[in-house]
């Protein structure tokens, strides 16, 4: 019996960092040459485990950006629950998109660190993908954004875990990102401290406790609104 009580209990964080052959990812038809092509790299976070299509953080970014007056296509997407750097590389390779994208985002490693994977094993792989995301951005990388991982370990579903030791873990891999996306010469935006904020806020989150709502992602969307612009005007030159 406590051995079915402990499998029940992890069956819903199982859901998101299990690993399966990935999909054959999202991508969005091709857009008017007026319009700002957009892709969006990740795990859950970038899905929007849980919630609407219309609230996921990059669709509320495009739609951010449209009612400023940029003319942002709908973010294409390779992502999916549960993904490490790794899986995110494999499924790339797999889509076999050759496409260019005026704007590229990636927002991923919360798997990697729940696995157990080390900041250090985080940071060769974090950086191929960011190889890829500029190959994506047409070889420029000021076209692409990368959001730090939010930290899960204040969510209502880590109750009774180590808060502590969790969000020491992210502000590592954190660290490596923005170390990483400097020498890289790509934006960097920080969100983990918004997901900080959120604890205690039953709005902020997603049913399952773990993800986040569609009202907590529009504050991504906002932190990453005056970069993005700037990111955009850059590529429209």
């Amino acid at each position: 019996m406590r051995f079915l009580a402990l499998l029940f209990a992890l069956l819903p964080f199982w859901a998101c960092t299990h690993t399966e052959v990935p999909p054959t990812p999202m991508v969005t038809p091709p857009v008017s040459a007026a319009t700002i092509s957009f892709l969006s790299l990740g795990d859950s976070y970038t899905i929007g485990e849980g919630v609407s299509e219309q609230a996921r953080w990059s669709v509320q970014l495009a739609q951010q950006l449209r009612q400023r007056g940029t003319e942002v296509a709908p973010p294409a997407l390779i992502a999916r629950t549960g993904w490490t750097t790794q899986d995110l590389q494999r499924a790339i390779v797999a889509s076999g998109n050759q496409r260019t994208y005026e704007l590229v985002s990636l927002l991923i490693g919360v798997n990697d660190q729940y696995q157990g994977q080390s900041a250090a094993d985080y940071r060769p792989r974090l950086r191929q993908l960011l190889q890829t995301a500029t190959r994506f951005a047409g070889g420029r990388s000021g076209r692409v954004v990368v959001l730090s991982i939010p930290d899960w370990g204040q969510t209502p579903y880590a109750q009774g875990r180590n808060r502590t030791q969790i969000g020491e873990e992210i502000d590592q891999f954190n660290e490596v990102a923005r170390q990483e996306c400097q020498q890289a010469g790509v934006a960097f935006v920080d969100i983990t401290s918004l997901t900080r904020s959120a604890s205690g806020d039953a709005s902020q989150f997603a049913p399952d406790g773990l993800h986040y709502s569609g009202q907590q992602m529009a504050t991504w969307a906002e932190a990453a609104l005056p970069v993005v612009q700037k990111v955009v005007a850059v590529s429209a030159k």
